[in-house]
């Protein structure tokens, strides 16, 4: 009898147990995917750059209101409404690499609000000096306040600015471009066709390709990277430094 009471008490315990482990499991896959940010983050990278190609809508006709008339794109109302066109690919605006030439509008950056509680970031997308509440859904505004809050990166941290060279590794960029990259953009980064120039003229503007390799380019089936190391796209931008400059 006393055996038999062992067996019980042994077996209950190792039900027990396994119980426990089901549910730590389970607890810790759902906080997982609770906890789950990049995705949004990215989508939100996109929206900022050209919000109108990732939600699928005809780009506004009117010049965006907080866009100065005086700026160089003020004739292009289009351009005007893209986040990136007075806050810059270095989030510093006026600041960074946009203090001068034509995209220069003397607003700000949005560096100033990265930590910032996204539902306030939410009330200033829809203040009536940007008025994105009349072109984007709930959804896609807390996408791009995400973005804002938690998804920039120091650009001077993984890009120097005077020299506009990427502070990666070249060898490890020609296999991860070679593998990642090489599908849609050949091995001398001229494809796609409809590019305004090939990867390696584009490292020109190195804050633009951090950006979209990060975040993926809008209204493409590009994959953002933003979930793996930054180092891994700091590797491919350096490795796109050697590619050819023209067609």
């Amino acid at each position: 009898m006393k055996t038999k009471h062992l067996v019980q008490r042994h077996f209950a315990r190792k039900v027990f147990s396994g119980f426990a482990a089901v549910a730590v499991l389970t607890t810790g896959v759902v906080t997982a995917m609770a906890d789950e940010m990049e995705s949004s983050l990215a989508r939100g990278g996109k929206l900022y750059d050209k919000w109108y190609k990732v939600i699928d809508v005809e780009a506004p006709a009117e010049k965006a209101p907080a866009y100065p008339a005086s700026g160089e794109y003020a004739s292009k109302p289009a351009d005007t409404w893209r986040c990136k066109e007075c806050h810059g690919w270095d989030y510093k605006g006026k600041d960074g690499a946009y203090a001068t030439g034509k995209h220069f509008t003397g607003i700000k950056g949005i560096n100033g609000m990265k930590g910032a509680d996204p539902a306030k970031i939410v009330a200033v997308l829809e203040d009536s000096s940007h008025r994105y509440g009349d072109k984007m859904g709930a959804a896609d505004l807390q996408d791009v306040a995400n973005f804002v809050s938690q998804g920039q990166v120091d650009m001077d941290k993984y890009v120097d600015r005077a020299t506009k060279m990427p502070k990666g590794h070249k060898a490890k960029g020609a296999a991860y471009f070679n593998t990642i990259c090489v599908g849609c953009h050949r091995k001398d980064g001229s494809r796609p066709k409809d590019m305004d120039k090939p990867l390696g003229a584009q490292m020109g503007n190195p804050w633009e390709v951090l950006h979209k390799i990060m975040n993926g380019q809008p209204g493409e089936p590009m994959p953002a990277l933003r979930a793996l190391d930054v180092k891994i796209t700091l590797d491919i931008m350096d490795h796109m430094t050697t590619l050819p400059k023209e067609k």
